[in-house]
């Protein structure tokens, strides 16, 4: 027994298994190619709606990959105090590109950099409210989160798999959809006759597969390749010193808000999917390297960074748990930010390519989101009617992107990320309805799902000791049939449904 004891003491987590260099490479890779096209870009739009030349926009963009990788490393890696150790890939955030572009026309980068530097000093200050809110993150709510973050995803999968350039005029060909879905069917083949190893990796291998077959049929182009240099280290304050203007600080203090909320649902969905313990301590060292890196990436000439979702969804497709593997991919990603070269070689695998392999990877998320939510008991309480206001909610920027135009500002900027929307949503009415019980009627709403069959207190009140039924019949101890009336409808026994109840006559 005590051999026994030991050796579960002494068993790892699931996070912390070590694969072998090779696995970690390749697995490591994956989870690279798979976040490529989210983190470049940001830095790409960002460049442009500022008016940055050419190689201003590519020094963005490396800068944007160093400082990702980095991050990664210390969120994976760890050092006291930072880094939940948990296989989560970071990178810039999307959440603040509408307000960074809209600092931009004021201050330029400079002010997008210094907005970022104070904005994430002040959520490194309150990181210590936000670990504390793991125990309003029971199943119904990660469940939730998880499972729009999934749902929110798509659309990216969608628009990767139609060219993802809008403005590209073969934007939404059936040739883009068709090599979409090649890379799908790749990703299914492999995955359903492939050995365990190569159905670990069908994603890096349906990508390569897809690559070479748009290669072949013209759909890529690697000419590119050799332009510019090969090796290049990052430029400290390339753009200039950064300026603090208060208004910018406060627009991107919201950002942060909703990065820290974004960044909680993420390390809570990876930890579930994992299956290991996130505790507030845990949750709060997640949040302050979120933090921290963000602070620094401006040094580099990068932004806000958080935790990547469609990287939560190819751990959750591959079962690959292994932090190690992610750290791996961190120092691609920093090795991307020194190696120009390689950059442009993964810049020119097809964006239909990624699309095809998104849909799998974020339908998984999703999948992974209905399978918590299947553990949530929804027997007479209103976890239902919580499950689909918050789904439905967080849809509604997926669904109508112009909804919150008219709204203020700062609104808007929370509100418009589907998944900050479902996670504030689910979190509010969780509180409302499982935790702050004053003022809960015992009457159930018509939205509870009581799929077995209940009866009320007030109705086995009604009945003596020796009643029984017999063919349809109640009655008493003595043998003689008690009547049943059909109750109305705002009965004062609380039965609306035209059922039966007994009565007894005194």
């Amino acid at each position: 027994m005590a051999a026994i004891i030991e050796e579960n003491v002494r068993k790892p987590n699931p996070e912390d298994e070590r694969l072998s260099i090779w696995a970690n490479i390749t697995f490591g890779l994956q989870h690279v190619l798979t976040m490529y096209g989210g983190i470049v870009a940001v830095p790409l739009i960002l460049g442009q709606a500022a008016g940055l030349t050419s190689g201003d926009i590519g020094l963005l963009v490396t800068a944007s990959l160093f400082a990702g990788g980095l991050a990664t490393i210390l969120q994976t890696v760890g050092l006291p105090f930072f880094g939940s150790r948990l296989p989560l890939v970071q990178g810039v955030s999307f959440s603040g590109v509408a307000t960074m572009i809209a600092i931009s026309g004021n201050g330029g980068i400079p002010s997008i950099l210094g907005a970022v530097v104070a904005a994430s000093l002040i959520g490194l200050l309150i990181t210590p409210v936000f670990s504390r809110i793991t125990r309003f993150f029971p199943p119904l709510v990660t469940g939730i989160v998880i499972t729009t973050i999934g749902l929110t995803l798509l659309p990216v999968a969608a628009m990767w798999a139609m060219g993802g350039n809008r403005n590209a005029p073969d934007f939404g060909s059936t040739a883009n959809i068709k090599l979409a879905a090649v890379t799908l069917v790749i990703v299914l083949v492999l995955s359903k006759l492939g050995s365990a190893s190569i159905s670990r990796l069908s994603i890096l291998l349906a990508i390569l597969i897809g690559t070479g077959i748009a290669y072949a049929v013209g759909m890529t182009d690697f000419s590119h390749v050799g332009d510019g240099p090969f090796f290049g280290l990052p430029q400290i304050f390339h753009f200039g010193y950064p300026t603090f203007e208060l208004a910018a600080i406060i627009s991107m203090f919201i950002v942060i808000m909703v990065t820290l909320v974004e960044t909680s649902a993420d390390i809570l969905a990876v930890g579930e999917i994992v299956g290991t313990k996130v505790d507030s301590r845990r949750l709060g060292d997640g949040l302050r390297a979120d933090m921290l890196s963000s602070i620094l990436a401006p040094i580099f000439g990068s932004f806000t960074q958080s935790a990547f979702a469609q990287n939560v969804g190819l751990v959750a497709v591959t079962g690959v748990k292994s932090r190690y593997v992610v750290a791996t991919g961190g120092i691609f990603l920093v090795a991307l930010g020194l190696l120009p070269v390689v950059g442009r070689v993964v810049a020119s695998v097809p964006s239909s390519v990624l699309g095809g392999a998104g849909v799998v990877l974020f339908g998984t998320v999703a999948a992974s989101g209905i399978r918590t939510l299947s553990k949530v008991n929804y027997e007479n309480n209103m976890n239902l009617v919580i499950v689909a206001t918050s789904i439905g909610f967080g849809m509604i920027p997926i669904a109508a992107p112009g909804f919150y135009e008219h709204f203020p500002a700062w609104f808007a900027t929370i509100f418009h990320s589907g998944i900050s929307s479902a996670a504030l949503m689910a979190i509010a009415l969780n509180l409302l309805f499982n935790h702050l019980t004053f003022g809960n009627s015992d009457q159930q709403s018509v939205f509870v799902a009581a799929t077995e069959r209940t009866i009320r207190y007030q109705d086995i009140a009604r009945l003596h000791d020796g009643d029984y039924f017999l063919d349809g019949k109640l009655y008493d101890a003595k043998g003689n049939e008690v009547p049943l009336v059909v109750a109305e409808p705002h009965h004062r026994s609380g039965r609306t449904d035209g059922k039966a109840i007994a009565t007894h006559a005194v």
